[in-house]
């Protein structure tokens, strides 16, 4: 199976420690992974690429983080590593350095805002089938169910409801107000990558069809009926879909760049093109205010951008990394 990276560096041989799957005081209920899923999930174009699993016991000890005091908020943002590792938590702008880490996690991650920092709380993908929630900065609250194979993406609207895609047959899921059981749809995809909303509630997510083609589709608000969008460029890797705030946005792994598109009818006319040099492989990207975060599987690290300038990371997170293929922002 094709992984949502594209990255093809050097092998690594994989090495599960036994930690992967045991508990922490921030791990969600059921946190058990299996090298079948990481490997799986890491097959790229037929090639294992997967990392060394430290040994989560020996993760540095960070103080405990304080959220802000006195009615302030505190601005975090997660780079997310492979699956069954952890989530390092960074400060920025105050710092570029790791200040702390959320255990048997892996992934990609969401909020409850279409972009920026999410309110107080964001969630990870957390296991072969599930996705739990998180109080910023690091305290789990409730993990779903995900009857879909491998969860791989995740998405909120403005009214709560959460979407996760699916690696193994592309499908999708939804949970209205992010509870509950979700609503399976079938979709084009082989494999669903990415997932994202824009702010009118439609729902976009791409990732492959049939021949390893880059795929955009669109679950319209209020509609069943899934409609394949036609991009008026080609994408070479499919990777992040958000909402900027005025276009809906498709990184392409390959090309090291950002796609902003307005989307009429069944095309999307592109508008833009975001460069982030210097990046290898930014497999989820998230946009703030001003700045695009990238986990970058490809340097092994996360990289923040200016946007919509894009060009050079205006910072380098510095601090553990285990192959980064998520990030999420949020604040108290």
């Amino acid at each position: 199976m094709t992984g949502f990276v594209k990255y093809t560096g050097a092998l690594v041989a994989l090495a599960i420690c036994s930690a992967c799957g045991g508990g922490s005081g921030v791990a969600p209920s059921n946190t058990a992974f299996n090298a079948g899923y990481t490997a799986e999930a890491l097959s790229v174009h037929g090639m294992l690429v997967t990392a060394a699993h430290p040994n989560l016991n020996a993760l540095p000890h960070y103080a405990t983080i304080i959220s802000g005091r006195g009615g302030k908020s505190t601005k975090f943002e997660y780079i997310i590593n492979v699956y069954g590792s952890y989530a390092s938590i960074f400060n920025y702008p105050k710092s570029t350095k790791q200040i702390g880490s959320i255990t048997n996690v892996g992934g990609q991650g969401c909020t409850n805002v279409l972009y920026g920092y999410g309110k107080k709380t964001f969630w990870i993908v957390a296991g072969p089938d599930q996705i739990t929630e998180y109080k910023v900065p690091q305290k789990p609250l409730k993990t779903l169910s995900v009857s879909i194979g491998n969860p791989s993406s995740c998405a909120m609207d403005t009214s709560g409801d959460l979407a996760i895609g699916g690696l193994s047959n592309g499908d999708i899921e939804i949970f209205k107000h992010a509870s509950g059981s979700g609503t399976v749809m079938a979709t084009p995809l082989n494999e669903e990558y990415f997932d994202g909303y824009d702010n009118k509630g439609n729902l976009f997510f791409d990732g492959l069809h049939n021949g390893d083609h880059f795929e955009l589709v669109e679950l319209p608000e209020g509609s069943s009926k899934l409609q394949v969008i036609t991009t008026s460029n080609a994408v070479e890797f499919p990777g992040s879909v958000q909402w900027d705030g005025k276009y809906v946005t498709v990184t392409d792994q390959d090309a090291n760049a950002m796609y902003q598109y307005t989307v009429s009818g069944t095309t999307a006319t592109l508008e833009g093109t975001v460069s982030l040099s210097g990046s290898t492989d930014c497999a989820q990207t998230w946009i703030a205010t001003g700045v695009v975060f990238c986990a970058d599987a490809g340097n092994q690290n996360g990289e923040v951008f200016k946007y919509p300038a894009g060009g050079s990371p205006i910072a380098i997170f510095t601090g553990m990394f285990d192959l980064p293929l998520g990030t999420v922002a949020a604040e108290s």
